[in-house]
């Protein structure tokens, strides 16, 4: 590892973080590898570190590490970014990685709830399919509103509590 400060750190301890939060997040539905290099980006002291440096860290191939990075790259977990300088890629995981990731999903929701109508519109809202869409779409509509409302509250309660960065 070559990050400041990470002869401070006991890499086994890391290793056991990531390695158990990874875990933690395949549970949940997400692929290992992508699950462990953002284990690996968030527990590093940066935020960011080289295909090369997850490479090593996690024991895995620099093919590995681009796949992984690509999909979570899609989900708005983490960015890319190019060294100055240099051709080499860095990935970051920022402090607001979760309230991207989940304001992103705003769009799938928007889709989803475009579907659901038209469905609701083509199976007929007095039939059984029709208003089990409409409460589908219903139900969407309203964690839309939730999360909208929610990540307002979580901005405040962010500047309150850590400042603005």
């Amino acid at each position: 590892m070559t990050e400041a400060g990470a002869a401070r750190r006991d890499p086994e301890a890391v290793s056991q973080f990531v390695e158990g939060f990874a875990a933690q997040l395949v549970e949940a539905g997400m692929q290992r590898m992508p699950a462990r290099v953002f284990a690996a980006l968030l527990s590093s002291d940066s935020g960011s570190l080289t295909s090369a440096e997850l490479g090593e860290q996690l024991r895995v191939s620099p093919a590995a590490v681009s796949g992984a990075v690509r999909y979570l790259a899609q989900q708005h977990m983490v960015s890319r970014e190019r060294e100055p300088g240099s051709r080499r890629e860095r990935y970051r995981v920022h402090s607001n990685q979760w309230y991207e990731a989940l304001t992103n999903r705003d769009a799938v929701l928007k889709r989803w709830e475009h579907a659901l109508r038209e469905g609701v519109d083509r199976l007929g809202p007095g039939t059984p399919a029709g208003r089990r869409l409409a409460e589908t779409l219903a139900f969407f509509e309203f964690v839309d509103g939730e999360i909208a409302a929610m990540m307002e509250r979580w901005r405040e309660y962010r500047e309150k509590t850590f400042g603005q960065d």
